[in-house]
């Protein structure tokens, strides 16, 4: 950095990683540091990382609460996509990065930072995610990122440099894996996880029951949408926050929503992640079933081709890119279409759909009837079979006729 540094805005959780970068980063670079902490649903005593983060020598500390915005303006709109990365993560944690910078930069442009700082490791994929948002808010901020600079190989050291100074934490040497917590999701990773023939400590869970220690009677749940989106659950409406608040309950209750992935970083490495989703793996359900009533066939194909293209740019960091802007108008356009009621039954980790009903419902008993009608004549299926049998037809004939001239 050619400009000198002199206050530096870092996102701060007060983890292991980060309760380290703000004595460092004042030692190393003689500046004042700031620390940002977004509340996303993480269910931690921010006050008490505030206090933290000023013990551990930052100047001041700034605490925002975003978890509305956190749920209305992403984890939704990635809902109303199907969004699941490699067909199995719900992305809790690439949501929250992008809420988390834009909450950031706000904060670095009231607090007058020349500088933002995170705690990602260069290894993983929040370096890009927070990186990429930042330069979307501010083409010229710079940009600290510890891990790719300090002297500390490894979590270990990090743990002995905060025993040195003093500094409070919480991972240790026994139970190395990190945790990241919000709204959406708990995940874990790293540590004892690395190897994915390890299966996870059933203490570890934070969020779910295990599947055999769930009541033993099934919980019955009614989920409303509207344009895509739930707005009540049993007939009591609520906010985004609100509604995925009550569903994490719920489904954690009965175990639902873990997943044991071995996925692909952006930056080419394998990696295993183990993660917590009941609320929105029951929203995704349920908003599955009533898409099944409302959506074209064609129009539902499209949005499912498109899909991974989508949980891709959201996992690699490229919220803010405009190729995902232009697939999010596309899928909010069609999500209009989901309104409608959705029934589902929760029972021992697993999600059942009992029923659904829409007043935009596509679906005619009249027509798919096995009984006697008056609208659908079954004589026009021969037309339509030997037309979509043509080309097969004209392929077998070629292959025929050439073997009969051998």
């Amino acid at each position: 950095m050619t400009d000198k540094t002199k206050r530096v805005l870092l996102a701060y959780s007060g983890g292991l990683d980060t309760s380290v970068a703000v004595r460092w980063i004042k030692e190393k670079y003689d500046c004042e540091v700031i620390c940002f902490c977004a509340d996303v649903g993480q269910d931690e005593d921010l006050e008490a990382a505030r206090a933290k983060a000023l013990a551990v020598g930052a100047k001041s500390a700034v605490v925002r609460d975003m978890r509305e915005e956190f749920v209305r303006d992403y984890v939704y709109p990635a809902l109303r996509a199907g969004a699941l990365y490699e067909g199995t993560y719900l992305l809790g944690t690439a949501l929250a990065r992008p809420c988390i910078a834009k909450g950031m930069m706000e904060a670095a442009e009231a607090e007058g930072a020349d500088t933002i700082s995170h705690g990602a490791t260069g290894k993983g994929n929040d370096q890009v995610r927070f990186e990429l948002a930042a330069y979307h808010f501010r083409p010229g901020i710079k940009i600290i990122a510890p891990w790719r600079e300090w002297e500390f190989k490894g979590r270990k050291e990090l743990i002995a440099y905060t025993k040195q100074h003093n500094i409070p934490i919480e991972a240790t040497a026994d139970k190395p894996y990190s945790v990241d917590r919000n709204l959406l999701h708990t995940s874990y990773e790293g540590g004892v996880l690395e190897d994915p023939w390890k299966e996870p400590d059933p203490k570890m869970f934070q969020r779910t029951r295990d599947a055999t220690n769930t009541p033993d009677l099934p919980k019955t749940v009614e989920l409303d949408f509207e344009n895509g989106d739930c707005v009540a659950i049993d007939g009591v409406a609520g906010s985004p926050a609100d509604i995925l608040a009550r569903l994490n309950s719920i489904g954690g209750e009965h175990g639902v929503g873990r997943v044991d992935l071995v996925e692909n970083r952006f930056v080419g490495m394998k990696s295993r992640g183990v993660y917590e989703t009941p609320g929105g793996s029951i929203l995704h359900a349920g908003r599955a079933a009533v898409e099944s009533l409302t959506l074209d066939r064609e129009v539902l194909r499209l949005r499912q081709d498109l899909m991974p293209r989508y949980a891709g740019l959201v996992y690699n960091g490229f919220w803010f890119s405009p190729e995902r802007e232009t697939l999010q108008r596309m899928v909010d356009d069609i999500a209009t279409a989901i309104t409608g009621t959705a029934r589902l039954k929760l029972y021992k980790g697993h999600i059942t759909t009992l029923g659904r009903k829409s007043p935009k419902s596509l679906y005619r008993t009249d027509i798919v009837t096995f009984e006697e009608d008056d609208v659908y004549d079954q004589r026009d299926a021969k037309g339509f079979i030997k037309l979509n049998a043509l080309r097969m037809r004209i392929r077998t004939e070629l292959a025929l006729n050439s073997e009969s001239k051998k």
